[in-house]
């Protein structure tokens, strides 16, 4: 089934002021939270309007050192108490920043494997346990957040002995090519990965939700084609296409 994007966002766009301005390239620093999103949003808005987006996918954590370390862009889109610090930091326009939608942890394993019991957090204990090995994000929100789940089930020692850990980046395909058994991610970055199955969320008692935001950057160069595009992804149909991938309003 085709999203509604291809239509919708298309549509979506002749409602966004400043869209049609000259063509610009537009930098963006991205979280890689949004990537299964903005997969569908940044050809559709190109399509639509002549401009050109080039996208750079870090964990937000990574993204925030690269502002600080002097990096240029027009937009950013990252998790909102990063966006909050840059705000501070008089490095995004006040005023710019908008939510996107948030998302919380989910698991998944290798194509093929039985999906193993999730749903509580003694179930999820021993689903962990069981794991040859499972792959998270060192710097990402989610990978932080699943150390402190692994130290309040008491296992922290047997994942962190069995885990692999790129500093950021998608998971998901480690465990496609199968350099890990089971991935701990946000839920929108492990849809993303076909090759996978996605088993589900946290137990609520374990669940952590990321809050996703944009602003526009201070400096940009292209400031009216970053606002245009940063109004594009907030429309009613952009909305529906968040949901569609985990991302909730």
């Amino acid at each position: 089934m085709k999203t509604l994007s291809v239509v919708g966002l298309a549509v979506a766009v002749l409602a966004v002021p400043g869209a049609y301005a000259q063509a610009a390239e537009i930098k963006i620093l991205s979280s890689n939270g949004v990537h299964s999103v903005m997969v569908e949003m940044v050809p559709a808005f190109e399509r639509a309007t002549g401009h050109k987006l080039s996208v750079d996918y870090y964990t937000a954590n990574q993204a925030v050192a690269k502002v600080k370390a002097g990096e240029a862009a027009d937009l950013v889109i990252i998790t909102r108490p990063t966006i909050d610090s840059l705000l501070k930091l008089g490095k995004v326009v006040a005023g710019s920043d908008r939510n996107l939608g948030q998302s919380g942890v989910g698991v998944a394993i290798k194509a093929g494997l039985p999906k193993p019991d999730i749903g509580t957090p003694e179930a999820l204990k021993q689903a962990l346990l069981s794991a040859k090995s499972i792959t998270f994000t060192k710097t990402g929100a989610s990978g932080i957040h699943f150390l402190k789940v692994a130290e309040r089930l008491g296992i922290a020692e047997q994942v962190n002995a069995k885990a692999k850990i790129p500093e950021g980046g998608a998971v998901g395909p480690l465990v496609a090519r199968g350099e890990a058994e089971m991935a701990v991610q946000q839920i929108p970055e492990l849809k993303a990965v076909k090759e996978i199955q996605y088993v589900g969320p946290l137990p609520k008692e374990l669940q952590n939700y990321t809050l996703f935001a944009a602003g526009v950057m201070t400096g940009a160069g292209q400031p009216e084609a970053a606002k245009a595009f940063l109004a594009f992804i907030t429309t009613p149909e952009a909305v529906k296409v968040f949901a569609t991938k985990g991302l909730e309003q």
